[in-house]
Formats: structure tokens, sequence, C-alpha cells
């Protein structure tokens, strides 16, 4: 007989088999879910939070790399109205914003006050009394 009594016992025992089969599929499985499904999950609920807190004043980027300030958010048809250069206004759908750069300022804050009157006429005189000296005459600038 070319088949030895002992290995030939240990085929009869299946059950055991199956198991040991399925882990290495099962292990790959949760490693998948902790490198790739779960972090991707955690990327779009961000993505989510950032799109439903996007509010006039803040710098954005589009999905094409377009910059610019959010000057009009409408909630209705989820629409945004971007000002990517002084005049000149696009609309943009919210769900192809790629991220928020900066926060704006509350709308309700008043703009800040400038400097006094003789400050702002003490600076450009400070500017205009530098000179230059070379050799024997003086040169102001």
């Amino acid at each position: 007989m070319l088949i030895s009594t002992a290995h030939a016992q240990s085929l009869g025992g299946g059950g055991g088999d199956f198991v040991i089969q399925l882990l290495p599929l099962v292990l790959i499985f949760v490693v998948f879910y902790f490198l790739l499904i779960r972090p991707q999950q955690k990327r779009m609920k961000q993505h989510k939070e950032m799109l439903a807190n996007v509010r006039r004043g803040d710098r954005i980027v589009g999905n094409g790399g377009l910059m610019g300030t959010v000057t009009k958010v409408s909630d209705d048809d989820d629409t945004l109205t971007v000002e990517i250069a002084e005049g000149v206004r696009v609309q943009m759908l919210r769900s192809m914003l790629a991220e928020v750069r900066g926060k704006g300022e509350p709308v309700s804050k008043p703009p800040k006050k400038k400097a006094s009157k003789a400050e702002d006429e003490a600076a450009p005189a400070a500017a205009n009394q530098s000179a230059v000296t070379d050799g024997d005459e003086t040169v102001k600038s």
C-alpha cells in the first residue's frame, strides 16, 4: 500500500479545514476596513460637514482649482456665488468645493476703524523725509 495509515486517518475530519481557509479572507477584510474603508468614511463625513458650514466671506478652492471668496450662499438649490476677481462672480455647486482655505469674518461685525488722520498724514510725510547722500550732494527721494 502506498499511503500510510496515519496519513489516511488525518484526511477524514474536514470540518476544521474550512475555518482555517476562511481565516485569511476575514483577516484581509479587517485590514482593508481599518486601512481603507474607515478613513474614507471619516473624510467623507468631514467634507460633508465642511460643505454644510460654508458661509459668506470664506476663501474657497473648487475641484477645478478655482479660488475665490464666497459672496452669497443659497440653501435652496445648493449653489454658491463666488467672487474670483474684483467684479467677477461665478456660481458654483456646493458639492464641487474641494477646500475652505480661510474662514471669513462674521457678517454682523462692524468694519474696523481706520487710524486717526494725524497718523495717516504723518506716515507719508516721514517716508518723504528720507534722504540719500552721495558725496557732496544730497538727493531727496
